[in-house]
């Protein structure tokens, strides 16, 4: 068993707070992906459970053993790092079995570890080549070669892909998803790159500023995004957002975006009544806005600014009132710049959200 219990974690850098007040429970054999841009405080946060750089308040538990101010090689856990951190002048063989041989682990023993681990990453013919003969993927491979091989209870891994070239990267997160399934392994694993978050972890952990601003699988972070925050950094491309004003209609509230009037769920509007202000931000990924050359109920009309085909949809920018909006089409959907479409929200896929607090708006009583 190995679940990491995090208490209302805190580390300072002189007046930067890098993580503050964090709170997360994180299962045993469990993939958890810490994700947000540079400076969030996720690799800190990560640093912080491996004892590189002890937290100023709170607790770290794994099993409910408290670890934090243990030494780190107290820990039972095992890291795999952005630069590799592999040693150029040690065979592959003795790199994946240098913690073992300081831990004295008997001769037999670590041989079994190192062939076990390097038969699990593909690597059984790079044992007895140096670093310097090998590309930057076969490097990543000896990195968590030597990490799966000291056997411990956690895995963590920092932007351990983020060296590699596109293609790489996508045959190595495939790999890497595969491996960590079979062996079970508590995995915490930091990136800044949402594609690998989405595609990898079994729940997503989203920081911004040192807090956790929200911790679900990876389809619910996406299609129901906490904030502001979430949905604008989460997609490829964001999440658009349209400023909204909310109107009284004397049996209900609408919304009116420039000229066009929006009806939320009965739910909703009883929220935004309550909201106290008179306007409210719109969410809407672009996948979910429908596109038609001719005119449809509850449309918009639009102007088209850019179109840019990427095979498998074509992307356009268009205009709504002064937002500019992207807008997900099928590839075989015909436009061209300055022509005049239809546009038109998928109602259940709208995100209503109180500009004052940037919190997305749910109805979970319906």
């Amino acid at each position: 068993m190995a679940e990491i219990l995090i208490e209302k974690v805190t580390k300072t850098f002189g007046d930067k707070v890098a993580v503050d007040d964090a709170s997360l429970t994180i299962h045993d054999g469990e993939f958890l992906v810490l994700l947000g841009p540079s400076g969030c405080g996720k690799t800190t946060l990560l640093r912080a459970i491996a004892g590189l750089g002890m937290a100023d308040s709170g607790r770290i538990a794994i099993d409910g053993r408290d670890i934090t101010y243990t030494r780190p090689g107290d820990r039972k856990i095992s890291m795999v790092f952005q630069s590799y951190a592999i040693f150029p002048h040690m065979t592959v063989r003795a790199n994946v079995g240098f913690g073992l041989k300081m831990r004295k682990v008997d001769k037999s023993e670590i041989e079994r570890r190192v062939n076990s681990a390097a038969e699990l990453l593909h690597i059984e013919e790079l044992l007895d080549r140096r670093p310097s003969d090998m590309s930057g993927g076969q490097r990543q491979r000896v990195a968590v070669a030597r990490a799966l091989a000291m056997e411990a209870q956690v895995l963590l891994m920092d932007e351990p892909l983020s060296n590699l070239d596109a293609l790489l990267r996508l045959e190595m997160r495939a790999e890497l998803k595969r491996l960590l399934a079979d062996i079970n392994a508590t995995t915490v694993y930091v990136t800044h790159d949402q594609i690998e978050a989405l595609s990898m972890g079994d729940r997503v952990a989203v920081m911004r500023d040192g807090v956790i601003q929200q911790v679900d699988t990876p389809t619910t972070v996406y299609e129901e995004p906490a904030n502001h925050f979430v949905g604008g950094f989460l997609g490829n491309p964001p999440m658009n957002f349209l400023d909204g004003k909310i109107a009284s209609n004397g049996t209900g509230v609408e919304v009116r975006v420039d000229e066009h009037v929006m009806h939320p769920p009965a739910g909703i509007g009883r929220m935004l009544s309550e909201l106290g202000g008179d306007h409210v931000t719109l969410g809407i990924r672009a996948e979910n806005i429908e596109t038609t050359a001719e005119r449809v109920d509850e449309g918009f009309p639009v102007r088209v600014h850019v179109v840019e085909p990427l095979g498998s949809q074509n992307l356009l920018t268009v205009d709504v009132g002064g937002h500019q909006l992207k807008v997900s089409t099928h590839p075989s959907f015909e436009a061209v710049p300055d022509q005049q479409l239809w546009i038109r929200f998928r109602a259940d896929q709208i995100r209503w959200i109180d500009p004052e607090s940037g919190m997305v708006l749910y109805d979970r009583t319906s």
